[in-house]
């Protein structure tokens, strides 16, 4: 039977969208295939990592017979990625093997059962849907996925907390030394949901996205989030627990308010992470009435200083902070200056971008 026909370019566009999930090596087998199911002219391509279920669907030439198989996908891409792009493709099934055909070459593959593959259960119960353009919830997810948390013990900060309320959605991640929120206006209004997506699944949708107008749409429910993009539809569990009360965490009174040029101090927080050491990430910032100094030195007594002319006139004030964390920020937003508000040198600072109430970033000082 003919599984499939198409040209190399459209076939490994739709593969490589559900095999970001799928590892080479897996202790379930069957979990490195793709499962393949044809009914009709659709062909279904779905991947899981039993955490979270990835599925594509596209109109291919074949035989219209009801047909279903799983094959390596890894080696099914990398097989794919070597031939000519307008290159017509085959797929054949036969004996419980694969053959794929192009041109001259021929590839014959094992498979693996449909029917043990461990499909995802979806939740009957998800809360109301709403959507997004694409570009939207790449920008948000941009603005603060780098301030995740790595493996930490506190799983809930292992991901990115999503709240939806009324018509604004918000997305928020902290690693408990710093804090990102940023947030986009929904079109239609919908009642309070608020969930957390594991890293992974964030890691994933980041890949997916694309800078495009065009609508992802988003539903949550108790322990699942289902995110569909045109012939995509894409499943994840959730991460259980209680995240932090963020706001709590964001200062509102700080007298102290620095706006200066985002790429000049990018470059003067760059050229001063060069004398810090892996270990050690410190960088010290002195502000006073129309300068802000940045310094930072390291074991070998070698020693980075840095004078920006600045409009302030604030208080005297020397705050230290692991520079990757003031990088991270500068690098995300695209504003061409920020917003830093500062107490003393011992509270954590507010960094924003001038008349955008949609961002905020909360770091917390370091001893140096």
């Amino acid at each position: 039977m003919i599984v499939l026909q198409a040209t190399q370019e459209r076939l490994l566009a739709v593969l490589q969208s559900v095999s970001g999930i799928v590892e080479r090596r897996h202790t379930v087998p069957i979990l490195a295939n793709v499962l393949i199911r044809r009914d009709g002219a659709a062909v279904q391509f779905t991947t899981s990592d039993l955490d979270i279920q990835i599925r594509a669907s596209a109109d291919f030439g074949g035989d219209a017979g009801p047909f279903a198989t799983t094959v390596g996908a890894r080696k099914l891409i990398d097989i794919l990625r070597t031939l000519p792009a307008q290159q017509t493709v085959t797929l054949d099934a036969s004996g419980g093997r694969v053959v794929l055909k192009a041109g001259k070459s021929r590839f014959t593959l094992q498979t693996l059962p449909a029917e043990d593959f461990p499909l995802v259960q979806e939740s009957p119960a998800f809360g109301a849907a709403f959507a997004v353009p694409q570009k939207v919830l790449k920008r948000l997810l941009a603005l603060v996925s780098f301030a995740m948390a790595v493996q930490d013990i506190r799983y809930y900060l292992n991901g990115i907390l999503f709240v939806a309320e009324g018509q604004r959605l918000t997305l928020v991640a902290t690693d408990g030394h710093r804090l990102a929120l940023a947030s986009a206006e929904l079109e239609v209004e919908v009642p309070r949901q608020e969930v957390i997506l594991p890293r992974k699944t964030v890691l994933e949708l980041q890949r997916l996205l694309a800078e495009r107008d065009d609508p992802i749409e988003l539903r949550f429910a108790s322990n699942q989030a289902k995110f569909t993009l045109g012939s995509l539809a894409f499943v994840t569990k959730l991460v259980e627990g209680k995240f932090p009360d963020y706001q709590r965490v964001i200062p509102t009174a700080h007298r102290n308010v620095l706006v200066l040029g985002r790429l000049p101090l990018l470059a003067a927080l760059q050229r001063a992470a060069i004398m810090t050491s892996d270990k050690f990430k410190g960088v010290r910032l002195h502000l006073e009435p129309g300068l802000l100094q940045v310094a930072a030195n390291n074991a070998e007594q070698e020693e980075a200083v840095d004078e920006l002319d600045v409009e302030y006139s604030g208080d005297v004030i020397d705050i230290g902070f692991n520079v990757q964390y003031l990088l991270d920020v500068l690098g995300a937003v695209a504003a061409e200056h920020v917003r830093i508000e500062l107490q003393d040198g011992n509270a954590s600072a507010l960094i924003t971008v001038p008349g955008d109430g949609h961002f905020k970033y909360v770091v917390m000082p370091m001893r140096i």
